[in-house]
Order: C-alpha cells, then sequence, then structure tokens
C-alpha cells in the first residue's frame, strides 16, 4: 500500500500533530508542504495551571473535560516537573473523563486511561450537547480550555446544570509568527503547485480566513482553494468550510474521522489525475 501518493505535493496546516501527519504521507510517497499555523508555547505564568493540578490532586473532580490533546500534554509536563505524575494520574482515574473529539482520548491512553464520553462532533457546541445529557448538580467539573477561544458559552451551560467549574489554560498561540507561512502556501495553491490541501480541525479554515482577510489577499485564497481539492478529515471541518463558502471533495470513510481513513481518501481521489510535476518549479 505504499507510495499510494508518490508525486503528489500535499499541503497540510497542522500544529499539535503535524509531524505525525507529515510521516503517515510521506510513507505513503506524498511531498509534504507543512504550514504551521500557530507556534505553540507553555502558558507564560505557571503558577494557575499548577494551583489547577495541586487542586485536582487534593481534592479530585468528579468529573474533567479535555477540549484538546495538546492541553492533556501540557499538563502532564508540567505535572512531571512538580514530581506528582503519580498522583495526578491517580485523580484522573477517578474522575470521568470527557474528551472533546479523538485526539484528548489518544492523549488520556498515552497515560493510561480512557475517557468514558467523547463527542461525536468535535466542537464547543459538541462537548455542550454531551454534558445535558448528564446530571451534574453538586459536581466540581475540571475543564481544560484552550487559546483564542470564548469559553464563556460552554462554561455558562455547565454551571446551569448545577456544577462547580475549575478551569485551566496550560498553553498559548504566537499567531504572527506563522502568518508568512500562511501567505506562502496560498501563494503555493494559486499558482497550482499543489494537489491537495488536508484540513484536520476546523481552526485551521478560520485561521486562512483570518490571515488572507487581514492581508488583503482573500480573493487569491479562494482562487487557489478553487483550483486545489480540499480533504476534510469530518463534519466539524467540512461544516466550517461549508459555513466560508467553500467545498469539500474528498472525505474519509462514514465514522472513520482520522488521519490514516483521510490518507486513504485522498490516495483514492488523487490516484484518478496525475500529480501536478509539471506546475511546480
Amino acid at each position: 500500500m505504499a507510495d499510494r501518493l508518490n508525486g503528489y505535493r500535499i499541503l497540510i496546516l497542522e500544529t499539535r500533530e503535524e509531524a505525525q501527519f507529515s510521516r503517515l504521507l510521506t510513507e505513503q510517497g506524498a511531498d509534504v508542504l507543512q504550514c504551521p499555523m500557530f507556534t505553540i508555547h507553555d502558558a507564560p505564568d505557571p503558577a494557575p495551571v499548577e494551583a489547577w493540578i495541586g487542586r485536582c490532586i487534593e481534592r479530585p473532580f468528579d468529573d474533567v473535560v479535555l477540549m484538546t490533546g495538546e492541553g492533556l500534554r501540557r499538563l502532564m509536563k508540567v505535572v512531571r516537573r512538580m514530581g506528582v505524575e503519580q498522583e495526578f494520574i491517580a485523580a484522573l482515574s477517578n474522575a470521568r473523563k470527557f474528551a472533546r473529539g479523538p485526539k484528548p482520548g489518544k492523549a488520556l491512553r498515552e497515560i493510561g486511561l480512557e475517557p468514558q464520553m467523547t463527542t461525536e462532533k468535535p466542537t464547543s457546541e459538541g462537548v455542550a450537547e454531551m454534558l445535558s445529557r448528564l446530571d451534574l448538580g453538586g459536581h466540581r467539573l475540571g475543564l481544560q480550555l484552550y487559546p483564542d477561544k470564548d469559553h464563556s458559552v460552554l462554561i455558562g451551560a455547565i454551571k446551569a446544570q448545577g456544577a462547580e467549574v475549575d478551569t485551566v489554560l496550560p498553553y498559548v498561540y504566537d499567531a504572527q509568527a506563522a502568518d508568512a507561512n500562511i501567505i506562502a502556501a496560498i501563494d503555493e495553491m494559486a499558482a497550482g503547485r499543489i494537489d491537495a490541501i488536508a484540513l484536520t480541525n476546523l481552526g485551521q479554515v478560520r485561521r486562512l480566513i483570518e490571515v488572507a482577510r487581514a492581508r488583503g489577499c482573500e480573493d487569491r485564497l479562494r482562487d487557489g482553494l478553487d483550483r486545489t481539492p480540499i480533504a476534510s478529515v469530518g463534519p466539524a471541518v467540512s461544516d466550517e468550510l461549508k459555513s466560508h463558502g467553500l467545498r469539500t471533495d474528498i472525505y474519509p470513510a462514514e465514522d472513520a474521522f482520522f488521519m490514516r481513513p483521510l490518507i486513504s481518501a485522498m490516495a483514492a481521489a488523487l490516484g484518478k489525475n496525475p500529480p501536478r510535476t509539471v506546475a511546480r518549479s
């Protein structure tokens, strides 16, 4: 099955799992153009993160909601620095654990734990809908957040169910550092030098539009996307594309919204046409 993407140039807009996605594509023979969307840093002030970890250990939460795999990995980095890894994992093991999509679940499995429930759609709305079916009255709920998102609606919905919410934000984005990469990727698509763009989370769509508008090149972005097959990992990404008047060309098998099924779908779709080698410099 190797070399199914031999000669095809694939643009990926990853951050947290960029290296893994790039490796999987390269194993299939793809020429991967990586465009980091953000630079990620630990929270500039570790004290609130350390305090949240301390509260989790001293008085374990009834429920823990993980919004991103990156968030748990960053928390574990602080936990290990504090020397309380066993205590923290023990506290998490006694809580009901809820994951916003498959990535937090994967991060949990890295430390020997499993989520009790995973959202059907990896969105804040999906988390709120999942939790609305549960009795949270009187519960203490630890909520791991992610940057550049207003979480007030989700927090309000959880509190309205009678839970006490304790939030933590373990990392931040440096968006400006990646703007030049995004503009270069837009130029490559507009020039017809990309065989497909692979999108694995809805934030990538928003970020593309945001940067293109800020830099006055939204028309060039849309022209590039018009001539470039768009591969979406799942419904949340496709819905976001649709909200911006964009389409989905390549989609994995139903209920298989992960990297490998996406790559298989790309190989099947792109294999119908030769790579755009003529257009490349």
